[in-house]
């Protein structure tokens, strides 16, 4: 569906139709219309660009800044480790979704803040997944006998600890993702997210929720696709989380 909407939807996202409003699923509007007459596929179409967005964007500054935590703080240990996990505490002691909402609502609304705010929020899960997979990784002997031969950090980070630990970042960033992809809706259903006319699955979700009664199908959809790709990915993690525990 994503892939589609790079290059066509049925119709323009935002042409509205007031005569038409809150029309049934047919053949001219599969989903129907919603409650300013637009076609619920093509929004519906285009809202999964705006999800892939955020949620590929918001992921990648998550495990950037994570991993460089994460990576920094097992490798070396000791104080280094302290500040950074003390850091790292400070951060989880707000609920992820709450510390979005806030730095949201105090840098404004707009998709660029709303990346940034769910970026932010990613960045504590990863940074302990990562460290706690060096920590592991760099008492194996092999690792041991590489920094006895007077190998560099570096060298040491991307030939040997990094290989071991990418299973457990893959798994992490389809959890991330969904994730992302269920607090970007939940910001838009608060106001808080992408804002009109940029189609939003959260914003359409909340303009659904009036006619619950009378166009049920525009509720059912628009929950139907946020929790398909939440679902999705989350099978797609245990999967890989499956398929890494069969090759250990």
């Amino acid at each position: 569906m994503m892939a589609c909407s790079l290059f066509y939807t049925p119709y323009d996202p935002n042409a509205m139709e007031p005569q038409n409003r809150l029309a049934p699923p047919s053949i001219e509007h599969p989903f129907g219309t919603d409650n300013f007459g637009r076609d619920i596929l093509s929004r519906v179409m285009e809202g999964s660009k705006t999800a892939f967005l955020i949620g590929t964007l918001s992921v990648t500054i998550g495990l950037f800044f994570g991993f460089l935590i994460g990576a920094v703080a097992g490798y070396f240990g000791g104080w280094i480790d302290e500040i950074f996990m003390r850091f790292i505490d400070a951060m989880m002691a707000f609920p992820g979704i709450l510390l979005a909402i806030v730095l949201v609502s105090v840098f404004n609304t707009g998709m660029q803040n709303t990346i940034i705010a769910l970026g932010i929020m990613t960045i504590p899960s990863f940074s302990r997944i990562v460290r706690s997979g060096f920590i592991q990784v760099k008492e194996f002997d092999f690792v041991k006998a590489s920094k006895a031969k007077g190998a560099g950090s570096m060298r040491i980070i991307v030939k040997h600890i990094l290989p071991n630990v990418i299973s457990s970042i893959t798994v992490a960033v389809t959890l991330s993702f969904s994730g992302s992809v269920l607090a970007e809706s939940g910001l838009s259903y608060l106001g808080l997210g992408v804002q009109p006319p940029d189609p939003s699955w959260g914003r359409m979700l909340k303009e659904a929720q009036p006619f619950i009664v009378s166009s049920p199908t525009y509720v059912i959809i628009t929950g139907g696709v946020i929790m398909l790709m939440v679902l999705g990915f989350n099978l797609l993690s245990d999967g890989i989380r499956d398929l890494r525990d069969k090759k250990a």
